[in-house]
């Protein structure tokens, strides 16, 4: 299929975890794309006013710690992000700048552009929501960079 996830299978994969998607290079420039799981798919999800909240708040944050980003966005399933950066190909330093941001957004006393003239929902909120989803996201930094519970499996791959 055309979309990359639509030949995951996601049935094999371990949350959370961060993948790089896929890399789009352009004349002079390359887009690197990552998969940000915060929960296993099919299992669990985020509520939706937590989701939109933590939304905000690394969008916003993480620009504080990587100024290539392009897009911090929500998968529509609800069990995560996506994370485009532009020009820069260190995993590991993409790892440490998501686990900095996710700090931050444990010491957030308030959800940016949580208004609305800033924002299609304002209604639609929850700080302490975000801070949960983010705190247990970070308490399995260590589990990151694995995808799969049997990386070698064959099956992890749709054919």
């Amino acid at each position: 299929m055309n979309v990359e996830s639509f030949n995951f299978n996601h049935t094999k994969v371990v949350a959370p975890y961060v993948r790089l998607v896929g890399v789009t290079e352009g004349k002079q420039d390359r887009v690197h794309k990552y998969d940000v799981r915060f929960c296993q798919p099919n299992k669990a999800h985020m509520p939706m006013p937590s989701l939109h909240s933590l939304e905000h708040m690394i969008a916003e944050l993480i620009r504080n710690h990587l100024d290539c980003v392009l897009d911090f966005s929500p998968m529509g399933c609800q069990t995560g992000f996506y994370l485009s950066v532009m020009n820069h190909d260190d995993y590991n330093e993409i790892l440490d700048v998501l686990a900095r941001t996710l700090q931050d957004v444990l010491d957030a006393t308030e959800v940016p552009a949580c208004n609305e003239l800033q924002c299609g929902w304002a209604a639609s909120h929850d700080l302490e929501g975000a801070k949960s989803i983010a705190r247990e996201m970070l308490n399995q930094r260590s589990s990151w960079p694995q995808v799969f519970a049997d990386e070698n499996d064959p099956d992890n791959w749709l054919s």
